[in-house]
């Protein structure tokens, strides 16, 4: 951001390159509707959020970066249905059981406690909701961008299923991009659970 940087703005060919991680085929998983409420972890400046959000019928944004909510308010101004929270997700004050789709792409792997942002998913979402996350295939331990470089925490899709399983939530499909494995998990029905 202090760079000037806005992921919302990208040439056309550096979206494309985006894409390899989270295009069509991600946000077709998503099954979006009008009726839907859907919840961004790691919403940044917007740049999935303006695709989405005219796609459901109210969209949550949540990211810890108070200069990156600034410019999702500004970029996504045009969309009455949007809530914005600057928080880490994981301690964030959100109400139980009211998402029909969390999504996360290229966030997760900034989340050491997995296993905790996974309870927080399966708390949100309504009995039959998804998430729709996007792994990085790359499972290097740092990213390195020359001027500053990002610990992170990659992970599998086997850890993924287990977490999954310990909070309630099965693996309903996976499937490839070029960048990315992204895995979609059901919540299950409290009736099923029983």
């Amino acid at each position: 951001i202090d760079e000037g940087n806005d992921p919302v703005y990208d040439s056309e060919q550096l979206q494309v390159h985006m894409d390899k991680w989270d295009g069509k085929t991600f946000i077709d998983a998503m099954g979006l509707s009008s009726d839907k409420k859907v919840l961004e972890i790691g919403v940044g400046t917007g740049r999935l959020a303006v695709k989405i959000a005219p796609l459901c019928a109210w969209f949550t944004g949540i990211d810890i970066s108070p200069k990156t909510i600034e410019k999702a308010k500004i970029n996504l101004a045009s969309n009455k249905n949007i809530t914005l929270v600057c928080s880490d997700f994981i301690s964030a004050d959100i109400d139980e059981r009211q998402f029909d789709v969390v999504y996360s792409s290229l966030t997760f792997m900034h989340i050491s406690n997995k296993l905790s942002a996974m309870k927080k998913v399966s708390e949100i979402l309504k009995d039959e909701g998804i998430f729709v996350l996007s792994i990085e295939k790359n499972q290097e331990e740092l990213l390195d961008y020359g001027t500053r470089s990002i610990t992170i925490y990659p992970d599998t899709v086997d850890n993924i299923q287990t977490y999954a399983t310990a909070v309630g939530m099965v693996v309903d499909n996976v499937f490839e991009t070029e960048f990315a494995k992204i895995i979609i998990l059901k919540k299950a029905c409290l009736e099923n659970t029983n």
